[in-house]
């Protein structure tokens, strides 16, 4: 998947066509990403015991074929490629501006 999380993406399709947000969860194999108020929808809940029931608004994942990467470098809608440089480390890299896209994640090491 080419849209990593703290990456910054618009939207393609649907009702939240043009807006842009930041990714703070992606789940590879079903093909989604989760961005911070976009692709919400209302969700009416009933009360308990442990929670007040109302109506709450949720976030959906949206697809990864109805986003596309807002490029850091040159701030444009772009594709994302790959290419392997000489470490054998593979980056990503903007389509339009030909510059290296960075990784947002912090190391883990």
């Amino acid at each position: 998947m080419k849209i990593i999380k703290g990456d910054t993406i618009q939207v393609l399709i649907g009702k939240d066509k043009g807006r842009q947000g930041e990714v703070y969860k992606c789940l590879p194999k079903k093909k989604l990403v989760f961005v911070k108020g976009i692709n919400l929808f209302k969700k009416h809940v009933k009360s308990t015991k442990q929670q007040k029931g109302g109506i709450f608004e949720k976030e959906r994942g949206l697809l990864v074929s109805k986003v596309a990467l807002v490029c850091p470098n040159c701030q444009k809608v772009a594709r994302v490629g790959y290419q392997i440089d000489k470490a054998g480390d593979k980056m990503r890299f903007c389509k339009k501006c030909k510059k290296t896209i960075t990784n947002n994640k912090k190391s883990s090491k």
